[in-house]
């Protein structure tokens, strides 16, 4: 069970980013384990357990980053991250397709639903879905905004695809789409209350999950199909 992460979470992140480097990594092995990569495995499998009991007809399935880096993309970088996270997808959209997610860095902790890996034919799909149905977009973006002052990321077109009035422009005109809660890390983060509050918030995020769900099998229907 996920008794909360602690200061320490924070601190080790911080002297990772300073000392990079693999003795020094391997002299605080351990509290790597203690403060960071246990609780966010545990943190992982009680959201997992939580999520597949309020969502039992989904096939969610959870994956844990690595601390080590991919040794081929290192790009003048230390060989472990300073930041790590896990998702939770369904298995019909493997790791490609919408994801609930969390992250912790040295400083803040994040939660939130997203489509990272959105293809250009992903994109296409999603703006003609909702110029297929305006309404029922609209809806699902107002319904969010007015659960939680949520933050919406991804890299926004250099040139808009369209204009769908201010409530629906920034999501129409992103290459790809997260949207979620960023805060300091402490607080709620060393509360083992956590995993209650990001169902919680998740539940406010899935109908816009399942909206980014028929948008991949879509195309991925489509793509079967050629």
């Amino acid at each position: 069970m996920f008794q909360g992460f602690s200061e320490k979470t924070g601190e080790f992140l911080w002297e990772l980013a300073l000392n990079n480097e693999r003795p020094w990594f391997q002299a605080h092995k351990e509290e790597f384990e203690t403060v960071l990569n246990r609780p966010l495995k545990a943190l992982g499998e009680q959201m997992l357990i939580q999520m597949r009991q309020q969502y039992p007809a989904e096939d969610f399935q959870l994956h844990v980053s690595r601390i080590y880096r991919d040794a081929r993309r290192l790009f003048g970088r230390g060989p472990y991250k300073e930041h790590m996270w896990f998702s939770i997808q369904s298995g019909d959209t493997h790791s490609h397709g919408p994801q609930f997610w969390f992250e912790i860095s040295c400083s803040t902790y994040a939660y939130g639903m997203g489509f990272w890996d959105a293809t250009p034919q992903h994109a296409d799909a999603f703006r003609k879905t909702i110029d297929a149905n305006p309404a029922r977009f609209t809806q699902l973006v107002a319904d969010i905004a007015a659960y939680k002052p949520f933050t919406l990321w991804g890299n926004e077109y250099k040139r808009p695809k369209g204009d769908r009035g201010d409530l629906l422009n920034p999501w129409y005109n992103r290459k790809y789409i997260s949207v979620g809660y960023e805060t300091t890390l402490g607080g709620a983060a060393f509360d083992p209350a956590l995993p209650q509050q990001m169902l919680e918030d998740f539940a406010a995020l899935t109908p816009m999950y399942y909206f980014l769900r028929e948008v991949y099998l879509a195309v991925q229907e489509n793509e079967d199909e050629r």
